[in-house]
């Protein structure tokens, strides 16, 4: 189902590039939150021995409307701005929330020798489901933002044949659909390319400081596109060959998700300046699942004002 347009920003927000360079600034998480106040670090194993950190908020009574996952982006965190504005205000409204870390995301490049790839859905999925199974017969909900939002919807997908019972809603906000258009689009746009070429490089730093037997990194770091870079890491250390291979491994296009398993909402913008907004057109939809395109609102953005 395709609802309509009804995200209207201030005058001076609407611009895709404007939203999305806001949507992570800092000054944004810079207020009180009751939610980080409330956190506490939990670390989560899967079946593969594979942990993820998480931090989980909850309600300091014992009543509570359910619990939210929170899944970031890309070379995002729990403690993206996007992510705390959003679970504050979750919180503020009775709800638990589990802020989920991906593996080498957020302080947590220690906890696994192997690096991250967007491929990596089981070990999120196990972390989502032991979220699911402690929080009893209360409702979930899962809502994931650009890279997360393809793991939300992937996880929504694979309920079809592996169900958890308390999931209820599953909400994609900026979806990735097709990452190799993406990359093309981040490489288009210095300040977006600068931007996540300059936190992924030190990630890789970090990585091989922790494991300097595992990785040598010195090759990526003059390097100056997400492409380029993309293609030295999955050559020389993942079984693809090819970053195309790569990529259709988790793009989401037509009908790849036609067959969701939970209800589901996917959030887009026309100006979104990373993901093409004509591919979510093209998307096949079954009943329990509702796309909404707005106008305005860029990447993870949806801003109404500037507080």
């Amino acid at each position: 189902m395709l609802t309509g347009d009804s995200f209207r920003p201030a005058i001076y927000l609407r611009n895709g590039h404007v939203q999305t360079i806001l949507a992570s600034s800092p000054f944004r998480a810079w207020s009180k939150n009751s939610m980080r106040d409330a956190a506490r670090e939990v670390i989560l194993t899967t079946r593969d021995k594979i942990r993820l950190l998480g931090h989980y908020s909850p309600q300091s009574s014992k009543k509570t409307a359910g619990t939210v996952i929170l899944l970031h982006g890309w070379e995002g965190s729990a403690d993206s701005s996007y992510i705390l504005c959003t679970g504050n205000a979750l919180y503020q409204r009775g709800y638990d929330i589990f802020r989920l870390n991906f593996r080498d995301h957020g302080d947590s490049h220690h906890l696994n020798q192997g690096i991250f790839y967007a491929v990596l859905l089981e070990e999120v999925f196990q972390a989502v489901r032991q979220v699911c199974k402690k929080a009893g017969a209360k409702p979930v909900f899962l809502v994931g933002f650009s890279l997360g939002g393809n793991f939300a919807l992937r996880i929504a997908r694979r309920m079809h044949r592996d169900p958890i019972e308390n999931l209820w809603h599953a909400v994609a906000v900026s979806p990735v659909l097709a990452p190799g258009k993406s990359t093309l689009k981040i490489d288009q746009y210095p300040i977006i390319r600068i931007y996540f070429l300059k936190k992924w490089l030190r990630s890789l730093k970090k990585k091989q400081r922790l494991f300097p037997d595992a990785y040598d990194f010195a090759p990526v770091m003059p390097l100056k596109t997400i492409q380029a870079v993309t293609d030295f890491l999955l050559e020389k250390y993942s079984e693809f060959n090819s970053a195309e291979q790569y990529f259709r491994e988790y793009s989401l296009l037509k009908d790849a998700v036609k067959d969701l398993a939970v209800d589901t909402t996917i959030i887009a913008a026309r100006d979104d300046p990373i993901i093409p907004v004509e591919d979510f057109y093209q998307l096949e939809l079954n009943e329990r699942t509702s796309l909404s395109i707005h106008d305005f609102g860029g990447h993870n953005g949806f801003l109404m004002d500037f507080f």
